[in-house]
Order: structure tokens, then C-alpha cells, then sequence
């Protein structure tokens, strides 16, 4: 028995030590059901997968293209393409590798809700993230989205809210999980073998089955008596670390042999084996360099083309699994990039940008919003979602977490209730998801 807790103890602070966050719950939902199948139910589903752009992606050269007045220098507005509702800039001839836009839309684009013109208010990178992540401008203190829906759906799930960069703030309503490479995830899906080898276990089955049974004895007889808070907890996070070890272990039939190449298919193997093994909720994805003071095109064209082929992988992977079909995913960056160009041939932070959506209860083809020919927003009719310079609004982050909320069912949990938006009823956007 001693065995056991030192090693369930060295697991933990391994993790700790590798950088790795492991979500250990104090207390269940039902203690009785836990303690009499010693393992964790499957969280099945919705999944949320939440894209970033970090640094600031130039929409011109996505969804919203302009190809007017020297907006941009690869295109004109006569090269501008469509597909369905969607027009897009042509970025087949200029992308160096990955996805290009022309691709990207022929297979998606009649799932796709792209919502152009958004204010962001601001245009420095840390509050713009925070802003564009939380819904929430002046306060460090409310959670992202991923983790809120995490909070809020899958609490109890090992690693409920994966993330891999990027603003991911919890507002303590869940444990933030960083697993940041493939063969991390198979030691953590097989805790109870030696260096997460399935073939080299500590215990045989047996013996497995009696230390749960044991754990369980002492945790259901220390229920019964009044502990100090520290030893409480101690004994909570031991019997928590054996339940959580059987949960995870449910992961490793779904971790590829080889390793991807590609920045965002690794993250994206995390999370959906993740996914596919019940232990998590939503994961926040992300990768960097977006932020083209200098040299914006061949910049762009290289990292533009990289974030759709990741998106794709993501989204062909989840088939594979057959998950797709509960998989939501948001796309979006902190900033926009200017309607003009730098001494350095680059672009500048701009306050106005786009999202992009699709999941299942989201309607596609569908493009909500607009700029103008300056590439300034244009206020939108919450209610028809129609452009309406003379009485619309501007539309900013909040309104669209606040819909995220709704299309999450979480808009009246208490977790929601503790981090209100301030979004006036007249304001929500009514019918977003079609």
C-alpha cells in the first residue's frame, strides 16, 4: 500500500515536473457511483476546438479580400474568388506549402460561418488576446471559452480543458492542462507502466484490482471522519490520481505511431485522442509568427496556408476517429492587419478582424458582417444580422462569446452567471447559428 501512494505520488510531481497539467478533482458528483466502478465515466461529447492565429492574421488575404486602393499587392479585386456566399482572396500561386484558400473552401466552405468586421476595440496583443479569448476587456480575471464550456460540461474530465499556447485563462473553475508533446501524453495514458511502455506494467491486473479496491476501502472509511483540510485533500488528490490513471488510460488505442510533422496536427493528435477517450472537453490550439511587421505577404502566404492545412488535418483526423460529427470548431486571431503598408513592406496591428465557425447546429455558407472599402467595420442588426449603418451596432467579442454561450447551452450555468458580459438583450445576435 505504501508502494502504491509513493509511486501515485512520484506520477504527480512528474508531471509537475515536465511541465504537464493534470486535472485531479476533490470531490465527485456522485461519490458512490465513482467508488463503486473505480473509474471516471466517458465525457461524450460536444467537442470544442478553439483555433489561434497568434500575432495577428491579415483577413485581406482570407475571408474578407479587398484588392482595392493598395489594400493588397498579390491580387486585385477582379482576382477576388467565390464560393457559395463566400469570396476570398486567391492564394494558390503565391502560398509556400500548406493549405491554399482556393483548397481550404472547396471542401469546407459549405460548412463554414465566417463572421467579418469585428471590433476589437484595441490593438495591442495582450489585451486584444485576452478580449478576443474571454469576451471580456478590462478584467483578468474571466475564463476562456474553452475552459469556461470545459467548467462547465466536463468538469470531472482528467484533462478537461487541453491548452497549447495562447491567452488561457481558467477563472479557477477547471484545471488548465498542458501536454505539450505526443510521447508526454502516452507516459500520462499509461501511468501505471514503466516509461508508458503498455508492455512493462508496475502491477499485473490482480494487483491493480486490489490497490483500487483498497483505495477506495480507506477513502470510503476517511469520508467518515473528520480530517484537517490539508490531509482531506491529500487524500482526495491520492484516490483521485488512481481514478484519473484508468480514465487516461483509455487514450493510448487512440495515439498514432508516428508522430506529424505539422505544428498543429501534433497538437491536434493530442487533443482528439483526448477526445475520442472521453477525458477532455474543449483544447485551445495555436501558432505564433503572425505578427507581419515586416514583409506581410510572403509572411502571410506561408503562415496563412500552414493554419488551414491544420484546420483541415483536425477536421479529416476527426473523421477518421468518428468524432466529427461533435466536434465545434472556432477559428480567430487577436487582430487584424492594416489597409496599409509599412516602410518595411509589412502591416501594422488593426482593430478590426474576423471569425470562423463550423461544428454540427452550425448553418454554413453562410457570411455574417462586412468592411468597407477601408477596411473599417460596418455596424450589423443584431436581429436580421444585416448591415445597418444608420442604427446598427458594432459588434465586439462579447457579443459573439455571449452567442457562443447560448449555442453551448451554458448561458444560464452559474459558472456563465459569475462572469457576466454585459451584453443588453437587444444586442444579442439572434439566429448566428442559422
Amino acid at each position: 500500500m505504501s508502494k502504491d501512494r509513493s509511486m501515485r505520488r512520484d506520477f504527480l510531481k512528474w508531471c509537475a515536473g515536465a511541465g504537464l497539467g493534470l486535472a485531479t478533482p476533490i470531490r465527485f458528483p456522485d461519490t458512490a457511483q465513482a467508488d463503486d466502478s473505480h473509474e471516471l465515466p466517458a465525457y461524450d461529447g460536444p467537442y470544442y476546438i478553439v483555433f489561434n492565429a497568434s500575432g495577428g492574421w491579415d483577413t485581406t488575404y482570407l475571408m474578407d479580400p479587398k484588392g482595392v486602393g493598395g489594400i493588397n499587392r498579390l491580387y486585385e479585386e477582379g482576382d477576388i474568388l467565390t464560393h457559395g456566399v463566400h469570396r476570398f482572396a486567391p492564394t494558390a500561386k503565391h502560398k509556400e506549402g500548406g493549405l491554399s484558400n482556393e483548397d481550404f473552401y472547396a471542401e469546407f466552405g459549405d460548412e463554414l460561418l465566417v463572421f467579418n468586421g469585428l471590433d476589437y476595440s484595441v490593438n495591442n496583443h495582450s489585451p486584444c488576446s485576452r478580449y478576443m479569448a474571454t469576451g471580456k476587456l478590462d478584467s483578468l480575471a474571466y475564463p476562456t471559452f474553452a475552459a469556461l464550456v470545459a467548467a462547465c460540461q466536463g468538469p470531472t474530465c482528467p484533462l478537461s480543458f487541453l491548452t497549447f499556447g495562447n491567452y488561457s485563462a481558467t477563472g479557477n473553475l477547471v484545471a488548465m492542462s498542458r501536454v505539450p508533446y505526443l510521447p508526454s501524453l502516452k507516459r500520462i495514458a499509461n501511468a501505471d507502466a514503466i516509461e508508458g511502455n503498455e508492455r512493462s506494467p508496475y502491477h499485473d491486473e490482480f494487483a491493480l484490482s486490489r490497490i483500487e479496491q483498497a483505495l477506495g476501502e480507506r477513502r470510503a472509511d476517511r469520508a467518515r471522519q473528520p480530517l484537517l483540510p490539508r490531509r482531506d485533500r491529500a487524500e482526495n488528490m491520492l484516490y483521485a490520481a488512481q481514478i484519473n490513471s484508468k480514465a487516461l488510460a483509455r487514450v493510448t488505442p487512440h495515439i498514432p505511431q508516428s508522430i506529424p510533422k505539422q505544428r498543429l496536427a501534433q497538437q491536434a493528435e493530442i487533443a482528439l485522442a483526448s477526445f475520442k477517450a472521453g477525458v477532455c472537453v474543449s483544447a485551445n490550439l495555436s501558432i505564433g509568427q503572425f505578427d507581419s511587421h515586416a514583409n506581410n505577404d510572403r509572411d502571410q502566404m506561408k503562415l496563412i496556408p500552414e493554419f488551414l492545412e491544420g484546420i483541415a488535418y483536425v477536421l479529416h483526423r476527426a473523421e477518421e476517429l468518428q468524432i466529427r460529427e461533435k466536434l465545434v470548431v472556432v477559428v480567430q486571431s487577436e487582430m487584424g492587419r492594416t489597409p496599409t503598408y509599412n516602410k518595411g513592406d509589412g502591416k501594422d496591428h488593426w482593430s478590426i478582424g474576423s471569425t470562423m465557425f463550423l461544428g454540427p447546429g452550425i448553418k454554413g455558407d453562410r457570411v455574417i458582417g462586412s468592411t468597407d472599402e477601408k477596411q473599417f467595420a460596418v455596424p450589423l442588426d443584431p436581429t436580421s444580422l444585416s448591415d445597418d449603418k444608420e442604427r446598427g451596432i458594432r459588434i465586439r467579442p462579447e457579443h459573439l462569446h455571449q452567442a457562443l454561450r447560448q449555442f453551448a447551452g451554458i448561458a444560464d450555468h452559474p459558472h456563465s452567471r459569475e462572469f457576466p458580459l454585459g451584453v443588453a438583450g437587444p444586442e444579442e445576435l439572434r439566429g448566428i447559428w442559422g
